[in-house]
């Protein structure tokens, strides 16, 4: 599928990256089963933007979590735990369904840590019966070359690791030193496709990790890009000059990737506010462990209605619905679903409280809640 060979950089090489590297060499069998794939996989999404354009009544992706508890502790992420369990494969299997019956074209899994769910790849296989696209999203610690074949064989499409650092400190284990390995194996043996997102932002040290993982991930075949961390409310953090510069490299670098279609980020790395209808609660939706709705994993506690009881409706209207946060708002998979919308349908209508039920109930205090 990619098979791009590059020189090592000059920064790999002042950090200390290039010795011992490699690219994993995938078989011919993998290679020909990978572009197989591939083919069947755009023509998905072709599909989805099609039935999209067609019609604005149905999710285009959604976000679901399995498992709360992550493996690891990062110094700016508020998406995880250390003690919840997973969620029971037959309540992720009715929760699809419902998914599934909405029209929804694409489900990404995510958390904390999806690898930690003990049933994750019947948890795909569910995704894929209902002929909906499935990606996950993860830290790659988990990952064996057994557990990428098993992803493999349940039908995992898309897969995407956020590296933060070229080596581990107190901010993050997410480390291209900590990570190569599982790269080179998901190079030598992914039968899916494979992002590696790099990250501004976050309090690294140095700055220019994020471009040494960019031009790593693309020598190894994988698509790059580059995010840019937000603040505790999911709000826009400014880069300063040396970051930009950074940032705009990478995005040149991903140029054949989805991050094509990032270009509201360029406002977002100067901290500039940016015009757009987001269709969270609508066209997006963020499905937390407990079954709830949100509007995405920065604004989470509203709507906060149970998936079961969330109607066309109360979708229909979210999809109309103005979001206060939205001109300052950094989470990029929701943008790059409502620009499918952009040109249409203004929004008129302000965000209403939901009655809270037994089943939906007040979210708790460490959740993000609206302004």
């Amino acid at each position: 599928m990619y098979n791009v060979l590059l020189g090592i950089p000059g920064e790999m090489r002042r950090l200390g990256m290039a010795e011992g590297r490699k690219v994993g060499r995938a078989s011919a069998e993998v290679l020909r089963e990978r572009r197989r794939r591939f083919r069947g996989t755009r023509l998905l999404e072709l599909k989805m933007i099609g039935k999209a354009l067609a019609s604005t009544k149905h999710p285009i992706l959604v976000h679901i979590i399995p498992m709360r508890r992550c493996n690891l502790d990062c110094g700016y992420c508020n998406e995880y735990d250390d003690v919840s369990k997973p969620v029971p494969l037959q309540e992720m299997a009715d929760r699809l369904s419902i998914l599934a019956g909405m029209g929804t074209s694409i489900i990404t899994i995510s958390g904390g840590e999806p690898l930690m769910h003990p049933e994750l790849e019947e948890i795909i296989r569910h995704i894929r019966k209902h002929k909906m696209i499935a990606g996950m999203i993860t830290n790659g610690f988990l990952l064996s070359k057994d557990r990428i074949r098993t992803l493999n064989e349940a039908g995992l499409q898309h897969l995407q690791i956020s590296i933060d650092n070229v080596t581990p400190d107190e901010v993050s284990k997410k480390s291209l030193k900590t990570l190569d390995s599982r790269l080179e194996w998901l190079s030598e043996f992914a039968l899916f496709q494979v992002n590696i997102n790099s990250v501004l932002g976050s309090g690294v040290k140095n700055p220019q990790d994020a471009l040494t993982i960019a031009h790593r991930a693309v020598e190894l075949g994988f698509t790059s890009t580059v995010g840019i961390i937000h603040d505790h409310k999911g709000q826009l953090k400014p880069l300063d000059p040396e970051q930009i510069a950074i940032f705009e490299e990478i995005m040149n670098l991903g140029k054949r990737s989805f991050s094509r279609f990032n270009d509201f980020q360029h406002n977002v790395a100067r901290a500039k506010e940016h015009t757009w209808r987001c269709r969270s609660g609508s066209r997006y939706l963020y499905i937390c462990e407990d079954g709830l709705v949100h509007w995405c994993s920065q604004q989470r506690g509203y709507p906060g209605i149970p998936l079961r009881e969330y109607t066309d409706e109360m979708r229909h209207r979210e999809y109309e619905t103005k979001k206060f946060c939205a001109p300052r708002c950094t989470v990029s998979c929701v943008q790059q679903v409502a620009m499918l919308d952009n040109w249409r349908d203004p929004q008129n209508l302000k965000p209403t409280p939901k009655k809270r039920t037994p089943q939906a109930p007040a979210a708790p205090p460490e959740l993000v809640q609206l302004g």
